[in-house]
């Protein structure tokens, strides 16, 4: 099955982004693609949060999405959304938001939701301070979506860090793994590519990864670099550091392939550590 993974700069215009978003949706279809993966934050990327929350809507009301559905119904084309920022469901009014990923089949139906479950809050070396508790709501449910590539465990970027939550989506039958990123340059160059093919190994399953990449309106900067690779950890497709389109094919006996070689579900066990005895 050949995919798509739309590499993105994404800025401050949701109106925008969301064009780029269909336009990408038209080139993929076009390269003949059955599925297309966009990144973390596709909607909009913006760091001032008095500026974007005039941007920031509920789920039902938010363009891109619905622009997305409607392409996607026109194209006959799947979209999995990395994620939007939306307001939370919960109270609208409340100024949370939620980091929220979507998977779109190709009649424009919504067919997975996921919230990102693992928040970044950390101070790096370079003086970037990022607080995503402070706005975000958290999600607590792992989601596995049924799409034509089979299974698909869905994540969003610093949920790459925890690999309780793909040892718990390849358990349930995940054979490939969404990990759309919105990743820091700093620790993208240090963590991207061995988190990604260590991810890919441990779960036998293929990792995809679409990225936001170079120097955004709001001045952040983004690492790109966007992956595909396969359960025995070779990388398919690393879109390296220019925004736009990449293509890759994935054929899924190639996951049974590998577990058979090296049958790690299997053979999991679960362990409760004890004290040694005096």
């Amino acid at each position: 099955m050949r995919i798509a993974l739309l590499q993105m700069n994404s800025g401050i215009d949701p109106v925008q982004n969301g064009q780029a978003i269909v336009e990408g949706m038209r080139e993929a279809k076009a390269g003949g693609a059955e599925m297309l993966f966009t990144p973390e934050m596709s909607g909009l990327l913006d760091s001032n949060r008095k500026r974007a929350a005039a941007q920031l809507l509920p789920e039902n009301e938010d363009a891109v999405l619905a622009s997305v559905c409607r392409a996607a119904a026109e194209l006959g084309l799947w979209v999995h959304i990395g994620s939007l920022a939306l307001r939370s469901d919960v109270d609208p009014d409340s100024g949370r938001l939620v980091n929220r990923g979507f998977v779109i089949d190709g009649s424009g139906t919504i067919r997975a939701r996921y919230d990102k479950i693992h928040l970044f809050d950390v101070d790096l070396d370079t003086g970037e301070s990022w607080r995503e508790s402070s706005i975000y709501d958290a999600g607590d449910a792992a989601v596995i979506a049924e799409t034509p590539l089979g299974k698909l465990g869905l994540s969003v970027c610093y949920d790459l860090r925890f690999a309780d939550l793909y040892r718990s989506l390849s358990d349930t039958g995940a054979k490939v793994m969404a990990i759309p990123a919105a990743f820091t340059v700093p620790t993208g160059k240090a963590h991207w590519h061995v988190l990604m093919r260590a991810r890919a190994i441990e779960s036998a399953a293929f990792v995809v990864a679409a990225a936001q990449v170079g120097r955004h309106e709001d001045g952040r900067e983004t690492y790109g670099h966007s992956l595909v690779v396969d359960p025995w950890g070779e990388i398919l497709l690393d879109m390296e550091d220019e925004a736009g389109l990449g293509f890759a094919e994935i054929d899924m006996a190639r996951v049974d392939e590998v577990r058979r070689r090296i049958p790690v579900i299997a053979h999991r066990r679960i362990f409760i550590p004890t004290e040694p005895s005096a």
